[in-house]
C-alpha cells in the first residue's frame, strides 16, 4: 500500500503528520482488525452488535482526530489529542466486552488489563489489587467470572492515563505562557532602549575613575539592553544544554523537555540585565562599579548561568510531571508497583 493510501477501513499508513498521530493510527487500524476478526468469527447478538458499531464509532473520530489539521487552538486545548486517546480507550473497552466467555482470547486477557493497570493506577487500588488476587489464585487465567472485574479495571486505568495526559499539557502550557510573558518583558525592554536610551543608560552604564563604562563602549547606545540581554540569553542556553542530561525524554504529543529548554532563553536574558542593574544600585556585596565593557560582559554571563536556580526547580516539576507517564517500573506516592 502506497504512503497515505487508505485501506478498505479508512486506515493508512504515513498519514499522522507527528509521531503521535503515527502510533494512535497505527493502534487504530490494529484494534479495527481486531474487530473485524471478531465479526467474522463469532455470531454476535443484537446487543453485541450494538456494542461494535459503536467500536466502529470511536475508531472513526479517533482516525480522523489523529489525522486532522494541526491548529495553534488545539495544540493548547489538546482537543485532537485527547479526543484521538479517548475514542481509543473507550474501542479497548468495548472490544473486551465482545470477547466470548468460552474462547480462549478471554483466558489471557487479564494480564494484557493487568500490564495497563500497572502502568496508571497506585499498588493499592481496589480494583488492581482484586484483579491481581483473583489473577494469581486462578494461574493467570481468567473466566468469565472475571471479566466485569477486568473491564473496570481497564477502564479506571485509562481514566488515570487521561489526567496525566492532561495534567501534562497543563504544565507544557503554563510553561509556554511562562516562555511568552518573559520574552515580551524582556523585548520591552529592548524596544525601551531603542526610544530612550538615556534612561537605560543610568541603569547599564557605571562611572568609575577612568570615565563612564557602557555596555557597548564608552558611551551610552540604544543597543546596550539588546547586548546585555544576548549575552544572558545565550549563557542561559550554554547553561541550559548541561542540564539536558538530567531532563528526561518523553514519548506524549507535548515537548515538555524542549518547552524546559525555551524557557531558559528569556529567563536568562532578564536574569542579565536586573542583575547588571543590581550592580549599578550597589545591591550586591563587594560591588559598586565595573571598569569596563568586558566586566559588563562578564557579570552578564554570570548572571545568565545564575537562572540555573529558578529553572532548576522547574526542571525538578516537569521530570516529575514526566515521571507520572512512564510505564509500570515507576514509583507511586507510598510505595512502587512492582
Amino acid at each position: 500500500m502506497e504512503e497515505g493510501e487508505l485501506d478498505s477501513d479508512d486506515d493508512v499508513a504515513g498519514k499522522g503528520k507527528s509521531s503521535w498521530a503515527q502510533r494512535i493510527t497505527a493502534h487504530v487500524a490494529h484494534l479495527q482488525a481486531l474487530l473485524n476478526r471478531r465479526e467474522e468469527v463469532s455470531e454476535l447478538s443484537p446487543g453485541d452488535k450494538k456494542i461494535a458499531e459503536k467500536v466502529k464509532t470511536h475508531l472513526t473520530v479517533a482516525r480522523n482526530a489523529a489525522g486532522g489539521r494541526k491548529t495553534p487552538l488545539s495544540m493548547l486545548t489538546g482537543a485532537r489529542v485527547d479526543r484521538a486517546y479517548s475514542n481509543v480507550h473507550k474501542a479497548e473497552v468495548k472490544l473486551l466486552k465482545l470477547v466470548p466467555a468460552d474462547e480462549g482470547e478471554l483466558k489471557w486477557a487479564g494480564t494484557v488489563v493487568l500490564a495497563q493497570a500497572r502502568q496508571h493506577l497506585g499498588p493499592s487500588d481496589p480494583r488492581l489489587v482484586a484483579l491481581e488476587d483473583r489473577l494469581k489464585s486462578n494461574g493467570q487465567e481468567m473466566g468469565p467470572d472475571l471479566k466485569e472485574l477486568a473491564i473496570a479495571t481497564l477502564l479506571a486505568a485509562h481514566e488515570a492515563e487521561e489526567a496525566e495526559r492532561a495534567q501534562a499539557r497543563s504544565f507544557r502550557n503554563v510553561l509556554l505562557a511562562a516562555a511568552i510573558a518573559t520574552s515580551i518583558v524582556a523585548a520591552l525592554f529592548i524596544i525601551w532602549n531603542l526610544k530612550d536610551r538615556s534612561t537605560i543608560s543610568t541603569l547599564l552604564c557605571f562611572s568609575p575613575s577612568t570615565g563612564q563604562v557602557c555596555p557597548t563602549g564608552k558611551e551610552a547606545s540604544r543597543i546596550d539592553t539588546l547586548l546585555v540581554e544576548g549575552i544572558g540569553a545565550g549563557a542561559a542556553a550554554m547553561a541550559g544544554s548541561l542540564a539536558l542530561r538530567k531532563i528526561q525524554g518523553t514519548n506524549m504529543p507535548y515537548s515538555i523537555p524542549a518547552m524546559l529548554i525555551l524557557l531558559r532563553l528569556p529567563i536568562g536574558a532578564l536574569s542579565a540585565l536586573f542583575g547588571i542593574m543590581l550592580i549599578n544600585g550597589q545591591v550586591v556585596p563587594g560591588l559598586s562599579n565595573l571598569d569596563s565593557a568586558a566586566q559588563i560582559a562578564a557579570w552578564a554571563i554570570i548572571f545568565g548561568i545564575a537562572q540555573e536556580t529558578v529553572t532548576r526547580m522547574i526542571d525538578a516539576q516537569g521530570n516529575k510531571v514526566l515521571g507520572n507517564m512512564r510505564g509500570p517500573e515507576r514509583d507511586f506516592e507510598g510505595g512502587e508497583n512492582t
